[in-house]
């Protein structure tokens, strides 16, 4: 056996519970037959219709025409373009967390309910879903309040209204704000019980009269002369007030003028305005970024359309925001800005442009709020976190509509709209949204820290800085604007740990002797990614000498950041692959003597490389038995050794066997091998049966999995991936085209990047054994050497190899044909694993 020789493990292994693979399935766009088949696939919407036409028209809104002018009169254009800056800033941290994990494999139904129960665990992810679903009904309520506030504006009976243009038939008061708002809300609910498809087609009409509505706008700003209006107000007991104020057109003194704060009382609330307080209605605007990615079950690629849509609907508002304060701030009397909500129609060249914006924008907005939150309840029902109750929210109709959910969320914003004004919801619906915001960079920034093995996003313009300063801004900008709600939004809530989802190597990696082993131990540190991490001996002897060897070898190799820990147990930790030393003939070298790097940082001598662990080498040659001799006898026989790998794959569990790791280049100071020279091979069609072009089993796709996953290490994120397929191309059948097209789009579902290599080897099936003898398991030596030649050839310069392990055969007098075959097909290859998977641990969904 070679320097990575494995003892005999009898009970020590089978007390080794199985573990069972974490999946990223769940919350699906279609319902189960219990709730309902759709008939055809609600996935229909491209990146416009489905992503930027929705983003763009949420964060429009209410507060593009019904509030600019509100921000800018009370914090001036400095501060005012200051909370657009910082809004935008929070919002564009958070659009690059959602487009890292949009871009990490298939989106179900859900948006952001999805993307971060999949990533924390459905318990974490439940608690935001319904964070993230109530923010959603709370800015239907607060939309619906809008536009009712602008219908009153121009068709209110109030004589002292604002806007002295409309028809004023409608009676104004509390009740009625209420019953106008309902009224709404069941036109909302009959287009969303409709589909969202019917929005989608509508919104883009909705958002060409916006378009309109702004163009007049900024046409008004250089046509209309000065102007002066006289505002009244109807104060409590009978009192009225009124305003002298002007529009001025473009002028420098006005715009000086609106530079700094003014803060004063808001007319519809009768409450002095403050930073927090103007912020909190401003962000408002801001929370519409996710109202595409609440389309995910509607769009057609949403891991392309969701970033791409998202990122070009916030630019387009950003700007527009911009180009309103400057134009409002140079050309309105603060008096104006302060008193009159609605002042766009005053100063337009023609008033219904502005009434038909106002109208569309904020109607539009609260169906967009309206069917993003019935998609997200929708999802916490399919995954069943709140039981009974949320039940029926999982039904659909035919075509796939939760039309109960949407009946659900139209009866909560009915009660929303008893807060009869948008500027008292403000503060509630921004805290919500900010809570559901820093979850997003939260479910990011673990996923990042935890280095997920699934986690391999094609977006790759963020990292855990961006994620944390994204949290950390969204928490501050909450207990500015309400320390009252953010207590009570985070406090009561007792949440679970973040379960992240995604199978890492959970490694058991048992070694003779860990002198002969240093390199394959660095090797399997890199590669658990994160994962469980358990170096194993078994020793035979007194019991209580090997646990007094076993705990001294414990302290020094704690030093090293391994555990080394003698397990007496019937039962013990819960690793998902055995990685074992190869069983060949080759005599086990000391690596303490060996290499000199190690012993320099051993001793102290090191200050550079992976070796530098600051332990006394004297101690670890005490602690630690000599290797095995050239002349000792082997402690296993094939038999044992080929049982030991059967019993681990009938256990479940995956099994590698590591070859010539002593030969591994480290990465020190010394090293010869630079990282961006590495390159890691992968052959993930099994060798040994000629034929086979399987490509997708469960032991390719593990073979993929640990080769991507070594890849993503810090030591190994340089070197290049190689996947070589191979294929029969003399034979009539072309199969092999296809399944090479086939395998490139797996690899794109998969994130792997990696190059493809395409090797031929008729020549090399030609020479395998009659169909007698494979049937008996045999392979001619001249197929296995063929083999061989063929893995020289092509995968000779690499720094590491990933080979298919064929099963093991049942019958134990085969065991030594069994290894004898593999040891031909590896013989002088280098540093290879050659890996049998049994867990389907690759998953193109999150």
């Amino acid at each position: 056996m070679s320097n990575e020789r494995t003892p005999l493990i009898t009970s020590g292994v089978c007390g080794l519970a199985v573990t069972s693979a974490v999946c990223g399935g769940g919350a699906n766009a279609a319902s189960d037959s219990s709730h309902g088949t759709p008939s055809k696939d609600p996935r229909q919407l491209n990146t416009f219709f489905g992503v930027m036409v929705p983003t763009i028209l949420s964060m429009f809104s209410i507060i593009l025409f019904l509030r600019t002018g509100f921000v800018v009169g009370h914090a001036g254009l400095l501060q005012g373009l200051l909370m657009l800056a910082v809004a935008y800033t929070i919002i564009s941290l958070t659009i690059l967390s959602i487009c890292a994990i949009s871009t990490n494999g298939a989106i179900q139904g859900g948006g952001a309910y999805y993307m971060i129960s999949r990533s924390l665990g459905p318990e974490f992810g439940g608690s935001i879903g319904l964070m993230f679903f109530l923010a959603k009904v709370c800015a239907c309520g607060e939309y619906v309040l809008g536009l009712v506030e602008a219908i009153l504006d121009v068709f209110g009976s109030d004589p002292e209204s604002p806007v002295s243009v409309g028809v004023r038939v409608l009676p104004q008061g509390y009740w009625y704000t209420v019953l106008y708002s309902s009224v709404i809300l069941v036109l909302c609910l009959i287009v969303c019980l409709v589909g969202a498809h019917i929005y989608s087609r509508t919104a883009f009409a909705i958002l060409l009269l916006i378009t309109v509505s702004l163009l007049s706008i900024f046409v008004s700003s250089v046509v209309v002369k000065r102007q002066d209006f006289v505002i009244t107000h109807q104060l409590s007991g009978n009192q009225t007030v009124r305003y002298n104020t002007s529009y001025t057109g473009f002028n420098a003194t006005t715009l000086r003028n609106n530079l700094a704060s003014g803060y004063t009382l808001d007319y519809s609330t009768n409450s002095v305005m403050s930073f927090a307080t103007v912020f909190a209605v401003l962000f408002t605007s801001c929370t519409g970024i996710m109202a595409g990615a609440n389309m995910s079950g509607d769009l057609k690629t949403p891991s392309i359309s969701i970033p791409k849509g998202t990122i070009v609907a916030v630019l387009y508002t950003f700007i527009i925001y911009i180009l309103l304060f400057l134009l409002v701030g140079a050309t309105c009397e603060r008096t104006l800005l302060t008193e009159d909500y609605g002042f766009l129609q005053r100063i337009n060249l023609w008033p219904p442009f502005v009434t038909i914006g106002i109208y569309c924008s904020s109607l539009s907005a609260a169906m967009c709020a309206m069917i993003g939150a019935s998609r997200i309840l929708h999802a916490l029902a399919l995954d069943q976190l709140f039981g009974l109750p949320l039940a029926p929210a999982a039904i659909t109709s035919r075509s796939g509509n939760p039309w109960v959910a949407v009946l659900y969320t139209w009866g909560l914003a009915q009660c929303v709209v008893f807060a009869g004004q948008l500027n008292a919801i403000a503060s509630l619906v921004t805290v919500f949204y900010l809570l559901a915001y820093a979850a997003v960079d939260l479910a990011c920034l673990a996923l990042e820290w935890a280095s997920a093995p699934n986690f391999r996003p094609t977006f790759q313009l963020f990292s855990w800085h961006t994620c944390l300063l994204g949290i950390l801004s969204c928490l501050v900008m909450m207990f500015v604007i309400n320390p009252v709600y953010s207590s009570g939004s985070i406090v009561p809530r007792g949440r679970t740990p973040p379960q992240i989802s995604g199978v890492a190597p959970q490694v058991l990696l048992m070694v003779a002797n860990p002198r002969s082993s240093c390199q394959l131990i660095l090797f399997v540190n890199q590669l658990k990614k994160g994962g469980l991490f358990v170096l194993g001996h078994v020793q035979l002897g007194d019991l209580g000498n090997s646990l007094q060897t076993g705990c001294a070898g414990h302290s020094q190799l704690t030093a090293l950041n391994y555990s080394y820990l003698p397990i007496i147990s019937p039962c013990g930790m819960k690793p998902n692959m055995l990685v074992l030393g190869f069983y060949d003939s080759c005599t086990p070298e000391d690596f303490f003597l060996q290499d000199k790097a190690f012993c320099d940082a051993a001793v102290g001598g090191g200050t550079e490389g992976e070796y530098n662990f600051g332990v006394d080498l004297p101690s670890l040659q005490a602690h630690f038995p000599p290797v095995r001799h050239v002349e000792s006898p082997r402690w296993l026989s094939p038999e044992e050794y080929v049982g030991m790998i059967s019993d681990a794959i009938k256990m479940n569990k995956n099994v590698c066997l590591a070859r010539y790791f002593f030969q591994l280049e480290g990465e020190g100071k010394n090293s010869k091998v630079d990282g961006s020279e590495r390159t890691i091979d992968v052959w993930p069609l099994n060798l040994l049966q000629p034929g086979s072009r399987d490509y997708q089993d469960v032991c390719s796709l593990f073979l993929l999995q640990m080769a991507c996953v070594l890849n993503m290490s810090n030591k190994w994120r340089h070197a290049r991936m190689r996947i070589f397929l191979n294929v029969e191309t003399k034979s009539d059948d072309q199969g092999w085209v296809a399944d090479e097209e086939t395998f490139r789009e797996l690899l794109r579902k998969l994130r792997i990047r990696a190059s493809i290599k395409i090797v031929p080897w008729d020549s090399v099936v030609q020479r395998r054994a009659p169909p007698d003898d494979e049937s008996k398991g045999a392979l001619s030596q001249h197929f296995l050497s063929a083999v061989n030649s063929m893995l020289m050839e092509h995968s000779s310069p690499a720094a590491v190899r990933f080979l298919y392990l064929p099963r093991p055969p049942t019958q134990q007098s085969q065991s030594q044909q069994y290894l004898a075959q593999v040891d031909a097909v590896t013989n002088n290859l280098g540093p290879t694993l050659l890996i049998h998977g049994v867990t389907p641990v690759t998953y193109t969904d999150l």
